[in-house]
């Protein structure tokens, strides 16, 4: 069943360049039912935001900041969570912002059954990225290439904000097939995928430079991709631990 979305915009701690992109990303996870943004709109500072926002549909909110050093927006954003949380009329949750003060808000949504999604820069602390089910960075839905799906998924995305593939990186991918391997050490990658993101929030192929995690698997010499036939029309991708060569002497 298809989510339908709350999207609830920190406009303090989001650049507006990136919204179109924001948004495209969003659809692809379900319906966003609700779009809303918060700040203080008399400030000169987020008149940009105009135009940009008649094109997406998304309601500005008004929040006045009544107290220096305090953020008003922060609260306005909470309180209208759990005013939607209450009527029932989504089943999902998009925080998009880069602030720690909204990591007990995913926190109590997931308490209630909502699937939370973040979407914030990668400066965002860590306690909100793991109270998240999904947290995406929003650098690289920036400058994505208008290229054919498989020829694009080959190679890495060209963007300045890849990660580099930590042993660490490895180490974690590694774990994860062999908790869901079978006796000859094969796992379907779909599953590895999904444990992966349960396990670690911001873990996105995209973060490394590959749009999809094939084609990531497949750049590091430490696994083997094995694609089977099924009924359906994809085949079915199974990955596994290299096995070590035994030295004949």
């Amino acid at each position: 069943m298809e989510l339908n979305i709350a999207v609830l915009i920190d406009g303090d701690n989001i650049p507006s360049a990136y919204v179109k992109e924001m948004m495209e990303e969003i659809a692809k996870y379900g319906n966003p039912t609700i779009k809303r943004i918060y700040g203080d709109w008399t400030r000169p500072g987020l008149s940009k935001w105009k135009n940009i926002l008649l094109e997406n549909a998304i309601t500005p909110i008004q929040q006045y900041g009544y107290t220096r050093g305090k953020n008003a927006t922060d609260s306005a954003m909470i309180i209208d969570a759990m005013d939607i949380l209450y009527s029932g009329k989504v089943t999902g949750f998009c925080l998009v912002s880069s602030d720690s003060d909204f990591t007990r808000l995913a926190t109590r949504l997931r308490e209630a059954g909502m699937q939370v999604i973040g979407i914030g820069e990668k400066k965002t602390p860590n306690p909100f990225i793991v109270a998240c089910d999904k947290f995406i960075y929003i650098e690289i839905l920036k400058g994505k290439e208008d290229e054919d799906e498989v020829s694009s998924a080959k190679k890495p995305a060209a963007t300045n904000n890849v990660d580099k593939i930590t042993p660490s990186i490895i180490k974690f991918i590694s774990t994860t097939i062999a908790d869901i391997a079978d006796d000859d050490g094969w796992a379907f990658l779909g599953d590895v995928g999904s444990l992966l993101q349960k396990k670690m929030p911001n873990f996105d192929s995209r973060n490394y430079g590959f749009h999809k995690l094939t084609p990531l698997i497949e750049s590091i010499d430490k696994y083997e991709v094995e694609r089977r036939e099924n009924a359906g029309r994809f085949k079915l991708v199974y990955v596994r631990l290299k096995k070590k060569k035994r030295n004949n002497k």
